[in-house]
Parts: structure tokens; sequence; C-alpha cells
């Protein structure tokens, strides 16, 4: 069954939008600008941003923070549809409360109170944890737990669990999407999570004197040899575009682009090193983060790369008849391409 009205049975649709300053909120504007059942857009973030200059005809951008309850209830006020898409997500656990919990919190429950007819929420594949008793292929019905030693993780579960409770006895159709690594050409500070990458920083100080001897030495990705999805933002916006439609049953949806990689790939295709580690030190390297309190949470990212989180996506391909574009090594070179662009490798 499908909650889709025929084609030209309705008035255009007016869709609210958090955070469409990023990745896929980009997309996703894009997306509704061609779309001749989205007649507006009410988009807001805390950055600049210029909808005209985008060639966005449709969007009426506001700069304000989800934090700001009045300025959400502003935003979504005369919506049909409402696409949830602000996170935060560097900048360790106390950084990240407020915005990914509080401010979430305050766009759902505007939501519910305008009654909206759809909400649609941009999880992650990481609301299920790195947890060692998970399935070797995650599908829906397995609870969102999260990982507590990743703060982003944890957060991505308890907005889930936060939106069910909230939904209690609520008429509003909810859509809750979790992406695997969304990647591609505007995923330019994805470069940022990649843990290793991100941890070579927080090296000792020995080892980095010692490689700035080495100059001629490419960076090297330690791979332990663990599988990981990629899905291109333009086909994470497609699934968002059927959901503002209101195609499909309402729902939890896996979202992930055909293919696995590995560091190894990762490394080749940046033009790196990679060097096989095993599990046992990446295992320790982890709870050495998790025990250590001087550690950036930021590195807590570690955990992502201990255990595969591989996850089938026949539900969105079945009720949304959401088809990716785009496979995890096209994203992935794609998404080289663009970094070396804008000289944010080297």
């Amino acid at each position: 069954m499908t909650t889709e009205s025929p084609e030209g049975a309705s008035p255009p649709l007016t869709v609210a939008v958090t955070g469409p300053t990023g990745d896929i909120g980009r997309s996703l504007l894009r997306v509704l600008e061609g779309n001749p059942r989205v007649g507006r857009v009410t988009a807001m973030a805390r950055r600049p941003f210029d909808p005209e200059a985008e060639g966005l005809h449709k969007v009426e951008y506001r700069r304000a923070d989800v934090l700001d309850a009045d300025a959400v209830r502003d935003v979504i006020a005369g919506a049909d549809v409402v696409v949830h898409l602000a996170f935060m997500i560097m900048g360790g656990a106390r950084d990240t409360t407020d915005i990914n919990l509080t401010g979430s919190r305050n766009v759902f429950g505007a939501a519910i109170d305008a009654g909206v007819v759809r909400l649609v929420y941009a999880s992650s594949v990481a609301a299920y944890g790195f947890g060692p008793d998970n399935p070797p292929v995650l599908t829906e019905d397995l609870e969102p737990r999260g990982t507590q030693r990743h703060y982003y993780s944890a957060q991505k579960a308890e907005l889930e669990l936060a939106l069910r409770e909230l939904l209690a006895g609520s008429e509003l159709a909810a859509y809750v999407f979790r992406p695997c690594i969304v990647a591609g050409p505007d995923a330019l500070t994805l470069v940022q999570t990649i843990p290793y990458v991100q941890l070579s920083d927080k090296m000792p100080a020995p080892i980095l004197r010692a490689l700035e001897f080495m100059p001629v030495l490419r960076p090297v990705i330690p791979d332990p040899g663990i599988p990981f999805q990629l899905v291109h933002h333009d086909d994470v916006a497609s699934a968002l575009e059927a959901a503002v439609l209101g195609r499909g049953e309402p729902g939890v949806y896996n979202l992930a682009g055909d293919g696995t990689l590995t560091f190894a790939d990762l490394a080749d295709a940046l033009g790196w090193y990679s060097i096989p580690v095993p599990d046992l030190a990446v295992g320790a390297a982890a709870e050495l983060v998790a025990r250590l309190p001087f550690v950036p949470a930021e590195a807590q990212w570690i955990e992502s790369a201990r255990r595969p989180v591989i996850m089938d996506t026949t539900r969105a391909r079945m009720q949304l008849g959401w088809q990716p574009r785009h496979d995890a090594r096209e994203t992935l070179e794609a998404m080289v391409r663009a970094w070396r662009s804008e000289q944010l490798i080297r």
C-alpha cells in the first residue's frame, strides 16, 4: 500500500528542510527544485547559504539554529513535509549533544505540533551499533542499539527511540533512513571522519618527527580488512525524495550502494599505501581510546573500523522503488577526484 497521492490530485507540496547545506542537503534541494510536485521549500541551517546562487528558485533560506525552538517552528509553519538532516558529525560527545539531541527533539516536536503530513529523518547505519553480536547482514527489523563508546552511534540510536516515543498516538507518517557512509563529490568534509587519517594527527610527537624526514613516502592507511559500504549523496537524496512524495510505507529504510570496499581500496583510490593490520591491533587501539580520558572524543571513530556493518537494502528497493545509480567504487572515485580538485589531499 502507498500513501502517495496520484499525480496532479493535490496542490504542490511545501517542504521544510533542516540542515540543507551539507552534502545530502544540497543534493536534496537540487532534487526538490526539479520535482513538479514540490512548490516551495523552506530551509534553515547555521551556515551562510545563497539559494539563488545555486540555481534554487523554490528555496527560501533562513540562517538559524535548531536549538532555537522559535526558528524551528517558523521554518516548519505551513509545511506539508519536514525533512530533518541537521546533525553534527564531528566535535565530540559534549559538543554534539545539544545540536544532535536537543535540536532534533525541537524539530520532531515542532513537526508533530504543526500537523505536517510526513516527517523524513536521516539517521545512520551507526544506529545499529558496532557490537560483536550484530548479524553479518543488517536488516531494518534489528533494533537501534548504538555503541556507547561511539558518541555518534549512541546519539543516532537514542534519537530513533526518542522519535518512536514522540510518535506514539500521533498520525504523523515518519520515514527513517539509515544510510551507510555517505560519499560523493559534495562530501568534502568526509576526509575528517576517516578513522585512521583523523587519528594520524594524534600520533606521538617522535613518530611525527620521524615521518618528517621521509617526505617522499605517501601516507599509510592501516587496513584491518573490514569491509564497508558507501552510498552516493545523490542516491540518498533520491530516497528522501520518494519519502517526501509519500511513496511506500512509512518506516525504517537502509541505504547503501552496490558492492563493498576495504581500507586497502580507499588507499588505492587515494594513491596512498595500505598495510594489513590484524583485528587484535585495531581492537587494542579502540580499547585504549575508550580508556584514556584525555583522548579527543573524535578518536572514538576507530570503533567503526572494528567490525563490518553491512546492510541489506531490499526494503528500500521494493517499497520505495529506490535504485542507486552509483556503486561503492564509483562513489569513492568521484569523491577522491573532488578531494584532489579542492586540494584536500595530496
